[in-house]
């Protein structure tokens, strides 16, 4: 319910996990509203649901003409999460039409309102990618290298071009996870360590390298800072968002062979053009079940992300409070003691022998019998 003595913040992809977190947390300071595909209004203690499709000039006029006529004029942050995302590389029309075009239009009719804030929430992958020792700071070179980041790069372009008189914030966030994994590179490779998948003992590039992760909690307390810091912060302001600890491919083999079979695992590295042709052929072969690796990932699969936070600590009184690392305990319990609500739980695939074995009590959860 709408509470006249709070502020608005708009919200976009709400119902998503980082959107519901985003709710969760603000939700008893402000009134929220949340921008979703939906059919119908949705109303609860902290949040209204505003159906909105991005894509449609008449859908996001109808949103925002709600707003004014229920919340006025006034509003205090908008956070904008909604975007589109695939690993599949089909569709690519939709980056331009949802990502870039959804925003543009979302800041067209945001000019009527007064609006405090506006947090985008780009990727830190809009960089290059460095070298071990090195660090990726706010300035390092921009060089996207797929769909999803090129259409945050071509975003981040329209925001500053048409923000107008609306101060911008722009988190360059890392891959995001929680206790419970959600994060599709981490869980699947889990997966191939979990079920011992040849895959897991092989890695296309240099396992000495690794990326930035960060958990959902540290996030959303960096949009929350963001938020209440918005009367604070520059006309535009753009931040990276992730650990400041960076674990190799290697470690991360080591590691969670070692939690769950206490037992070490041995990487051996993979040329990249052998890796794309078994990648295409995994692909292409009829009645097999799709993996996650596509042939077009084997080029991006060794770039080394090892981010330089200092901004955000300094701008947004922000630090991680979580590591990767001390982490994956939780997520390799959880999936030890319920592996087919862990799987269902990150949209995994479990073979349907594997599957039987467990619900029969054949298998501990902690190594599935082959």
């Amino acid at each position: 319910m709408r509470d006249p003595n709070k502020g608005l913040i708009l919200v976009t992809g709400s119902c998503g996990r980082i959107g519901a977190a985003v709710v969760k947390k603000l939700g008893q300071d402000f009134n929220m509203v949340g921008f979703e595909l939906l059919k119908a209004f949705y109303a609860s203690a902290s949040e209204e649901l505003v159906p909105c499709d991005l894509s449609s000039e008449e859908s996001v006029h109808q949103a925002f003409t709600h707003i004014r006529n229920f919340y006025g004029n006034h509003i205090s942050a908008v956070i904008h999460l909604a975007a589109y995302y695939s690993f599949s590389q089909e569709h690519l029309e939709l980056y331009d039409k949802i990502t870039v075009e959804g925003t543009r239009r979302l800041l067209k009719y945001l000019q009527g309102f007064e609006v405090d804030q506006f947090i985008f929430s780009s990727t830190m992958l809009v960089h290059a990618p460095c070298q071990p020792g090195q660090k990726i700071n706010e300035d390092w070179p921009i060089q996207p290298k797929w769909a999803y980041p090129q259409s945050k790069v071509k975003t981040e372009k329209v925001i500053h071009e048409e923000r107008g008189k609306i101060p911008a914030v722009v988190l360059r966030i890392s891959g995001v996870y929680d206790d419970e994994c959600h994060s599709i590179p981490i869980s699947n490779q889990i997966q191939r360590i979990y079920e011992e998948q040849l895959e897991a003992h092989v890695f296309a590039g240099d396992a000495s390298h690794g990326t930035s992760f960060v958990h959902m909690n540290d996030l959303v307390d960096a949009i929350a800072s963001a938020v209440n810091k918005r009367k604070e912060l520059p006309a535009e302001t753009t931040l990276l968002i992730g650990e400041p600890d960076v674990f190799s491919y290697d470690y991360m083999q080591k590691r969670i062979s070692s939690l769950l079979f206490d037992k070490d695992l041995t990487t051996h590295t993979l040329p990249k053009p052998i890796a794309k042709l078994g990648s295409w052929v995994e692909n292409n072969t009829p009645f097999m079940e799709k993996p996650f690796i596509k042939p077009w990932m084997i080029d991006l699969a060794d770039d080394h992300y090892d981010l330089d936070i200092r901004r955000a600590k300094e701008v947004l009184d922000w630090e991680p409070q979580y590591r990767l690392d001390t982490t994956l305990p939780k997520m390799i319990t959880l999936l030890k003691n319920d592996p087919i609500a862990w799987y269902k739980k990150n949209g995994l695939h479990m073979a349907p022998h594997l599957k039987k074995k467990i619900e029969a009590g054949h298998s501990s959860g902690s190594r599935p019998s082959q």
